[in-house]
């Protein structure tokens, strides 16, 4: 990646009685694994300022029409908000939280961008696909 791109993503997970700390803050780290994290009373906080592995298994997994999807329709100004499901996650894999909130909670990410715009860094990370391939925009 030749360019540069000034990006904040905010994450924040929930961490109920039932469940092991560890593997609340190991399901945040699978899916981005550059992020500071911390662990705060009930909830897992991480700041990062990419998404490159999320972009990979976004494209691994092949979900990038859905992932333009979510970030498009949650999308204010620079900033889209997102949440995933925590299961998937500890599993290294992107699952979308839409609908009902998931029963273990979910992680709400929060994506600004500052450069370029929005819509190119999200073809950057989930670029436009055509019969199911990314073409180059």
């Amino acid at each position: 990646m030749s360019d540069i791109y000034r990006v904040d993503v905010e994450i924040t997970a929930p961490i109920y009685d039932t469940e092991v700390t560890s593997r609340v803050v190991d399901a945040v780290a699978n899916i981005f694994p550059t992020a500071d994290l911390e662990e705060g009373f009930g909830e897992v906080r991480g700041e990062a300022h990419a998404l490159d592995h999320f972009s990979d298994l976004l494209h691994r997994q092949e979900i990038l029409d859905t992932a333009r999807g979510e970030f498009f329709s949650n999308r204010e100004g620079d900033t889209v908000t997102f949440a995933l499901k925590k299961q998937a996650a500890f599993e290294d894999r992107v699952n979308f939280s839409v609908g009902e909130p998931d029963e273990l909670g979910e992680i709400s990410v929060r994506v600004r961008v500052e450069d370029p715009s929005l819509e190119e860094y999200v073809d950057h990370i989930a670029p436009p696909t055509e019969d199911g391939r990314p073409v180059d925009t």
